[in-house]
């Protein structure tokens, strides 16, 4: 590996790009299915967070920085608290949404997808690079 070249080796480059999907698929699948299998909006949040990161360990932060901006990061939070605010609306006037609750395991793993990878960019970003004191 050259040492201008940002992130980690050709391997672990070639590795993230085979298995990226495949890690964000899942993660989709546990947050739309969580309501009739193990796992549920948490989980599933967590495991699409994780496929975000996986892409900031291996190519470094700005590739990670310009497939997720934080432009896009705040708009997919703020969809997911209008979901979840619409939501719980109608349970305040006695309407009962059983059928809402997929929509809202959906809402809650977008929400924490987004602000674990959020919290983890920040993290990354107050980080020196290496030579940097």
């Amino acid at each position: 590996m050259k040492n201008n070249e940002i992130g980690m080796s050709l391997i672990v480059k070639t590795i993230t790009r085979l298995t990226i999907g495949l890690i964000l698929i899942y993660g989709i699948y546990i947050s739309m299915f969580s309501s009739a299998h193990p796992g549920g909006g948490f989980a599933g949040g967590v495991i699409i967070a994780l496929s975000f990161i996986h892409i900031m360990l291996a190519f470094g932060k700005g590739i990670a920085l310009k497939k997720l901006t934080g432009k896009i990061i705040v708009s997919l939070m703020s969809i997911s608290a209008l979901l979840i605010i619409c939501l719980a609306v109608p349970n305040f006037i006695g309407k009962d949404l059983r059928e809402g609750i997929p929509v809202s395991d959906i809402a809650i793993s977008l929400m924490v997808g987004m602000g674990l990878f959020l919290a983890f960019m920040a993290l990354a970003l107050m980080t020196p690079h290496r030579g940097q004191s």
